[in-house]
């Protein structure tokens, strides 16, 4: 593991609707679910009070990002209107620029009028799981509305992915994905590309832990990485816990990930995130 050659991007900003957030060293998205039934518990908030809230704890605690989603993308989760989910995410993305102006708000969506809406209400980063497979126009319009776009990859949808993790080389096909999408993303004029190679997404537990121990190859696009490792089924069925009980193995694999080269750790524990960069940033 050579974590000197992996640790810093050449990609060292992101022009976020006309601000620029710097990626110099690796900083945090905090994980902002205006949902009913997200995977954690502890990450569900269902009023605006409950988003204000946890936005201003987040940031007291260094968020660097606050990712705001409205559609639970957990294993078989339940699917939802269009209408249903602009109704979650829009009034907590207007209450947070409201309470907090500047924030950097990132909407966690697939669908392109979801991403339009969030932007026009004060969202500047669109991070969609399905990697423009959901939506044909999700591409073009990252491209119109000039924001970074956080590609994921995933097969299929949250509610058939766990039937599509067949692959005869993991990280051979990830690295074809992103090498196809990115090309595509380019061609449509979208100048800002973060990388997500979709822990737990269409992915056994074996295949997150490979993952995990080559993420380094990822960084062959030169672009930033993003890792969705917290509290997620990787963790607490390996343990044997529950996952309000996984905060001290998500520490340790985001530790591992920054060394492999990670830049943007997107998780529900903001404080403890900002402890392990400062700590892995002394190594070096």
């Amino acid at each position: 593991m050579k974590a000197k050659d992996t640790f810093f991007y050449k990609k060292s900003t992101l022009n976020c609707h006309g601000k620029i957030l710097s990626l110099a060293s690796p900083i945090v998205m905090g994980i902002l679910n205006v949902t009913p039934d997200s995977f954690y518990e502890g990450s569900r908030h269902t009023t605006t009070d409950e988003v204000v809230a946890q936005a201003e704890k987040m940031l007291a605690e260094g968020a660097d990002i606050l990712d705001i989603g409205g559609y639970s993308s957990r294993p078989g989760a339940t699917d939802i209107s269009v209408d249903e989910e602009k109704a979650r995410v829009i009034p907590a993305i207007e209450a947070i620029r409201r309470a907090f102006p500047g924030t950097f708000i990132s909407i966690d969506t697939f669908r392109s009028e979801i991403a339009q809406a969030a932007v026009q209400a004060g969202a500047s980063i669109i991070n969609d799981i399905s990697g423009g497979s959901l939506d044909d126009k999700m591409f073009a319009t990252a491209a119109t509305l000039k924001v970074p776009y956080i590609l994921m990859h995933m097969r299929g949808t949250p509610q058939t992915m766990k039937q599509l993790t067949s692959y005869d080389n993991l990280i051979v096909e990830l690295v074809t994905y992103f090498e196809h999408k990115v090309a595509q993303l380019r061609a449509a004029g979208v100048v800002d590309i973060i990388i997500d190679p979709g822990f737990g997404f269409a992915k056994t537990v074996e295949q997150n832990f490979t993952l995990l121990r080559n993420l380094n190859e990822f960084s062959l696009f030169e672009l930033p990485i993003l890792v969705g490792l917290s509290r997620k089924s990787m963790t607490y069925k390996t343990l044997g816990i529950e996952a309000s009980e996984a905060l001290p193995g998500t520490i340790a694999l985001n530790t591992v990930a920054l060394l492999q080269g990670a830049s943007i750790l997107r998780v529900h524990d903001v404080k403890e995130a900002v402890q392990t960069i400062k700590l892995v940033s002394r190594l070096i």
